[in-house]
């Protein structure tokens, strides 16, 4: 060891090998260190000071915030480490409903467990004494300030890794809180249902919504046939919940656990992914022979990033495939075809989804999904939820023998499963388009440039002589980023996947809380190895697929697979909501002006443009002459920011523009009013 790059830990000689902090060194070395706010793919905040060490002459420090320097001597457990752990502690259970036997996270809580380890049985500062209002506004996530400590991992996960940052920290002291903008619900903002603050909430503030008493209630009713489809991630995650190995398949212990819960028809939503690829791969491939200038096709399986799309980009929801996700596909197709096949009404027919999404409760109730009242999927339940009603019914999981998926919609192939991994959907497209372009047989099926947890990943295909180029994102602030640079012509795509969940279904909000990225990876190589066993490895192989087509939907893209497995989009580029007063709301005042602080307008700096207001019109003496307020849409979208002065809207306005609007139309309306 070179004793010039020696840290002591607990007096046990430690060598530096380029750690950036001093959290990273001790966990090297087997001690575990309690976090709340530190994860490996976030900003390091250092904001719930459980992670303190003892330096000699420096006293406590956050471990994950101060880097190691050669020969400080750290301690992980001295007394006054021990002290003020335990007493962060007390002070996070004192503000903290501690209502745990009923709390959606209970004996899944960092904060339960770390009260436990440090054994904190009495908490001398009282007890939460103001019950804010849950937010259980939207389809997906409920949001119960209540519970939360402020580690603001929500708020950087939504901010960072998604590009979105709906949530951030509100109001100063004592009455902090995380909260959307102006304190508005979720469902009023433009949440995209993705869960991923969730996935890191250490705590109940942020959890999924559960619908399990809706299945059971199907469950129950004797006129219902309740059919379950399953997404190709929960296979390689369910298990973990009953204490398998991360990535470990129980695609067989998941089917039977689905009967004996009392399922009639347990089928494989893959066979849906397989028809995904038939329609969406003749989409992409009719758009490249006819050379269409919208470039590039975007895919459609995920709908936290189809709302996104309609929230953030209108103008490219023209490239958006319009195929449905296989969960709406299977949904259309259960209840327009194989309804009639058993003679049910397809009201009696209820599909119940097994997802790792929280996006997909969101898309199950989306209107373009029913007919005559009808949903194609009436229900989602993550697989969180499925783990609960396994649990409420007694089940031994581990213990129960396989069983298959039912037929017809249960033969599927490696082409399907693997849309669970990042990548997965191009791969599989990729691998019809070049028998379809080609009329070859595809001998080699793996395409690894695709494959992997890199943010994007870039490769160039040929296809007959023609270069195609694609693109692969994950996590919704790379998907906003390249959106950014194909604005901007820095890059050029003919056909690029999106996925909102970093790493892809396999790390949905509904899974497993994956405690590392290693999790992530062991479930995505879990998800190829489905696929490297399959029989069967290209959708257009599926002979069950192949007999829909006979059957019910003629050909890909036909008129019938249209009504059947397409759909359309809806520009969303406004949240919802009154209006927010800002400068002098009495009657008398002379001169309305409200500034659009919608999504479009927002990221186009309209909160700049407002802020530049109250200071010109501080500045210029007529802070009491204007009503200023913001407001949620003055419907002018693309060109934004947006102000509207009296009854007139004005676009374009950007913070250099204020001074001059306020010189002239605010004055003019000031005069006119005067006359």
């Amino acid at each position: 060891m070179n004793s010039e790059n020696m840290v002591y830990i607990d007096n046990q000689p430690v060598e530096l090998s380029g750690e950036q902090n001093i959290l990273t060194l001790v966990r090297k070395v087997g001690i575990e260190l309690p976090t709340f706010c530190y994860h490996s793919e976030l900003s390091i905040y250092g904001a719930c000071r459980m992670c303190v060490v003892e330096i000699e002459g420096r006293g406590i420090v956050a471990a994950c915030s101060t880097p190691p320097t050669p020969g400080i001597k750290i301690l992980t457990n001295s007394p006054r480490v021990q002290r003020v752990r335990r007493t962060v502690l007390e002070l996070l259970l004192a503000n903290h409903d501690r209502e745990c036997t009923t709390c959606e996270r209970s004996n899944n809580c960092k904060l339960q467990d770390l009260a436990k380890r440090f054994g904190v049985r009495d908490i001398r500062f009282g007890e939460r004494d103001v019950k804010l209002p849950i937010d259980d506004s939207g389809p997906s996530i409920v949001r119960d300030p209540n519970k939360c400590i402020l580690c603001g991992d929500c708020v950087r996960m939504c901010s960072e890794i998604q590009g979105i940052g709906i949530l951030n920290f509100a109001n100063r002291g004592f009455k902090v809180q995380v909260t959307p903008a102006f304190n508005k619900s979720l469902a009023e903002v433009d949440c995209v249902n993705c869960g991923q603050c969730s996935a890191v909430c250490p705590t109940g503030a942020l959890v999924v919504k559960s619908e399990t008493a809706k299945a059971w209630k199907a469950i129950h009713d004797t006129n219902k046939v309740v059919v379950a489809q399953v997404a190709p991630a929960v296979r390689v995650a369910l298990g973990e919940e009953f204490g398998t190995p991360a990535g470990e398949i129980v695609t067989g212990k998941a089917v039977s656990a689905l009967k004996k819960l009392g399922f009639d028809k347990v089928f494989d939503t893959c066979i849906a992914a397989d028809l995904t690829i038939m329609e969406e791969t003749t989409e992409l491939i009719d758009r490249l022979q006819k050379g269409e200038a919208d470039a590039p096709l975007f895919t459609s399986c995920c709908p936290a990033w189809v709302k996104y799309a309609e929230h953030n980009g209108s103008e490219l929801l023209k490239n958006l495939s319009t195929c449905r996700s296989p969960q709406q596909m299977f949904g259309s197709l259960v209840k327009r075809y194989w309804a009639k096949e058993l003679g049910k009404d397809p009201k009696d027919i209820f599909v119940i989804s097994i997802m790792p999404c929280t996006a997909k409760k969101y898309e199950a109730s989306r209107p373009e999904f029913e007919v005559e009242g009808v949903r194609d999927v009436d229900l989602v339940l993550t697989t969180q939820e499925l783990s609960q009603m396994i649990r409420e019914a007694g089940l031994d999981f581990n213990a129960l023998e396989p069983e298959a998926f039912d037929m017809p919609f249960g033969f599927t192939t490696g082409a399907g499963v693997i849309f669970g991994a990042t990548g997965g959907v191009m791969e599989a497209a990729l691998r019809a388009a070049y028998e379809m372009v080609t009329g070859d047989v595809l001998e080699q099926v793996n395409f690894e440039a695709v494959r992997g947890m890199a943010g994007l990943k870039e490769a160039a295909v040929n296809l007959k002589g023609k270069e195609v180029k694609i693109a692969v994102v994950h996590g919704l602030n790379n998907a906003k980023k390249l959106l950014e640079k194909l604005k901007t012509g820095e890059v050029k795509y003919d056909f690029v996947e999106v996925m909102a969940c970093p790493g892809g279904c396999i790390s949905g909000a509904g899974q497993p809380i994956a405690q590392n990225t290693e999790v992530k990876k062991a479930r995505a190589k879990s998800i190829y190895n489905a696929d490297k066993l399959s029989q069967l490895r290209k959708s257009q192989d599926n002979p069950v697929v192949a007999k829909f087509y006979e059957k019910w939907l003629q050909k890909p893209n036909s008129h019938e697979a249209h009504e059947t497995l397409h759909t359309h989009y809806t520009t969303r580029a406004r949240i919802s909501g009154e209006e927010i007063q800002l400068l002098n709301a009495e009657k008398e005042q002379k001169v309305d002006v409200a500034v659009c602080v919608g999504t479009c307008c927002y990221l186009k700096g309209s909160y700049d443009t407002l802020k530049e207001f109250m200071k010109e019109a501080e500045k210029s003496g007529l802070k009491d002459q204007i009503n200023l307020h913001a407001t949620f849409c003055l419907e002018n979208c693309e060109e934004g920011p947006s102000v509207r002065v009296n009854d007139e809207v004005i676009s374009g306005i950007t913070p250099d523009k204020v001074s001059s609007l306020i010189n002239t139309k605010v004055l003019d309306e000031l005069n006119a009013v005067k006359k």
